[in-house]
């Protein structure tokens, strides 16, 4: 059994139904909706959509309906290109793209949890979906009184309650009770984090409170966070429990908002803040980029989802010590993720909303123009930290600076910043340089040597031999039996075995996070044919001769320790004959075994 045939269904969907998806939706016409793409001979190339360049590297491969970046190395097919730009799992990626070109979903072939957890997952959306409107409906009720007065002293505006979709829960019971005359259950109820159980008494976990749905980028209700109108032993702000569609740290507040904005007119940038209320607030003063991570800190997958909207993200967090520090790791999270990351520096109130109601929005809109290279922000801030009159704060300041220069991982980028900290410490350039110590080692590649003899020669070598075979290369030495020369790679053979579209390995389990899966599928072939054959057989002597000699450690050691005479004899014989093989380069061993 080949070691991932069976993960090929695990999915659900059939390889053919997935192959006839894939051929309907085109990579290269699913791709243009979103990269600006140029065709150079028979491929297709744009600037990658995964990391921040300049020049394209992002290849399309029409024919297998694959893409490669050079760059970052992001690999995959049309599902995966659409679960990466729209942040969906495989199934909801699948959907969108059946939805678009009018194919039907099938009958899965899941197990019965899979099956489970889709209808689950259905279920709780559309709980979402009705609970948020009903708050809606509840805020132009005699019984929000509360939530209309804080929302005068607020001063939002028919917009904002409409954009954000701001509502009121009423008590503890009424959205239970609306909601079991929709035909949910308490299970359901409490599986979307709408309800709780006590005392063997479902309620609404948000009672009394104005409440902010939180939706996706796909426009759907997920969750929601929800402000006491009161004083209150309990927490001002409280959002939905984790549920299956309501995770705090993949969540950006306003992703939709912000997607729409993109499709209408473009983004010059993304404005990141601290909470929702300033996301609203922002929105209202016409700073419409603005999102906002849910009450925790910014994770990988908020920066990922941003990244797919704007290269530009400007932060704006709190003018306060949380502010400083909810800054510092931002910086850390994106500095390596090409992006062009600024920081704006707050004044004339604590946040965002209060700046707008102090000065205006001309006065922060200057503040945005102005915000400063994350760099030049980090430099700043350490200044805060240390007293530069004192030696040894003044020795403490310029390490940890030349620590965060270091991180640019460039001596071009380097340069303007050791010259900043050459006038703010006195401390001559060339100690500076010497200080942070960076070699760059250049190594050459030489395409026409083909001898491999780098320390993970065998690697490249069998990255190589297991492409050829995948690609089913007319180089390719049929007499060897691949599967006892390369025995530690077998699930790679039974890969290759299957004999599937390019593009279907994809829908194997694991396979695009599969680094030398992925190398195999992308393999950049040298056009010279009898280069490539020559290196092929260089590739496949390197890896046996490997073999042999491991053979060859084995056999002595059995020979030294083994006290039968007719048994070393043979040992002997095993021995010398893998000596002449080594010497006169023989694969006979490694050829596949034929009856007569």
């Amino acid at each position: 059994m080949a070691f991932w045939g069976n993960n090929l269904q695990s999915k659900g969907f059939s390889v053919e139904w997935l192959q006839e998806l894939k051929r309907k939706n085109d990579l290269v016409s699913i791709a243009s909706n979103y990269l600006r793409i140029e065709q150079k001979g028979r491929r297709f190339w744009a600037c990658c959509p995964f990391h921040s360049e300049k020049t394209p590297s992002f290849s399309i491969n029409a024919e297998d309906g694959i893409y490669y970046c050079f760059g970052c190395k992001e690999s995959g097919d049309v599902i995966k290109f659409v679960e990466k730009m729209e942040n969906l799992d495989f199934y909801d990626a699948v959907k969108f793209l059946a939805e678009r070109v009018g194919m039907p979903l099938p009958e899965l072939k899941s197990t019965e949890e899979i099956g489970q957890r889709k209808k689950l997952k259905e279920r709780v959306l559309l709980a979402l979906d009705y609970t948020y409107k009903h708050y809606v409906e509840n805020l132009y009720s005699k019984d929000a009184i509360k939530a209309q007065e804080y929302i005068k002293l607020r001063k939002f505006t028919r917009h904002e309650l409409e954009d954000f979709k701001i509502g009121f829960s009423k008590d503890w019971t009424d959205i239970v009770e609306y909601l079991h005359k929709k035909g949910f259950s308490d299970d359901e109820l409490i599986s979307a984090g709408i309800c709780a159980k006590k005392n063997n008494r479902v309620f609404d976990v948000l009672a009394g409170r104005l409440v902010f749905p939180i939706f996706n980028s796909f426009n759907e209700c997920i969750g929601f966070s929800a402000r006491a109108l009161e004083k209150t032993d309990f927490a001002k702000y409280k959002n939905t429990a984790e549920t299956i569609v309501f995770q705090k740290g993949k969540i950006v507040f306003g992703i939709n908002l912000l997607k729409k904005l993109k499709q209408q007119q473009g983004l010059k940038n993304i404005i990141l803040v601290e909470g929702q209320m300033d996301v609203i607030a922002m929105h209202k003063g016409g700073f419409k980029q603005t999102v906002a991570c849910m009450g925790t800190a910014l994770t990988k997958d908020h920066v990922s989802e941003l990244k797919r909207y704007s290269e530009n993200i400007v932060l704006c967090f709190d003018n306060d010590e949380a502010g400083e520090k909810a800054t510092i790791r931002a910086i850390e999270m994106f500095r390596n993720e090409g992006v062009n990351l600024s920081v704006v520096i707050l004044s004339g109130g604590k946040d965002p909303d209060e700046v707008l109601n102090n000065l205006g929005k001309e006065k922060l809109q200057e503040m945005i123009d102005n915000a400063l290279p994350y760099m030049e922000y980090l430099i700043s801030y350490h200044l805060k930290q240390y007293n530069l009159e004192k030696a040894e704060e003044k020795n403490k300041f310029v390490k940890v600076i030349l620590s965060e220069i270091k991180k640019l991982g460039s001596e071009a980028l380097f340069e303007p910043y050791l010259e900043k900290i050459r006038d703010i410490s006195n401390i001559p350039i060339e100690i500076l340089r010497r200080e942070i110590g960076e070699e760059v080692k250049i190594i050459k590649n030489d395409k026409n040597n083909i001898v491999i003899n780098t320390e993970k020669g065998e690697n490249k070598a069998v990255e190589f031999i297991l492409a050829s075979l995948l690609h089913h290369k007319n180089f390719v030495n049929n007499r060897i039996d691949y599967k006892l020369l390369l025995e530690e790679y077998q699930k790679y053979l039974d890969i290759i075995d299957m004999n599937l579209p390019l593009s279907s390995i994809f829908d194997l389990e694991g396979a695009s996070e599969d680094k030398l899966l992925v190398n195999m599928i992308n393999y950049n072939f040298n056009v010279n044919e009898e280069m490539e054959e020559k290196y092929f057989n260089d590739c496949l002597w390197l890896v046996a001769e490997e073999k042999l000699r491991k053979m060859q450690t084995e056999l002595n050691l059995e020979f030294k320790n083994c006290d039968d005479i007719e048994k070393r004899k043979l040992i002997a014989k095993q021995l010398g004959k893998i000596a002449s093989d080594l010497k006169s380069k023989n694969l006979e061993v490694f050829n596949v075994r034929r009856e007569n």
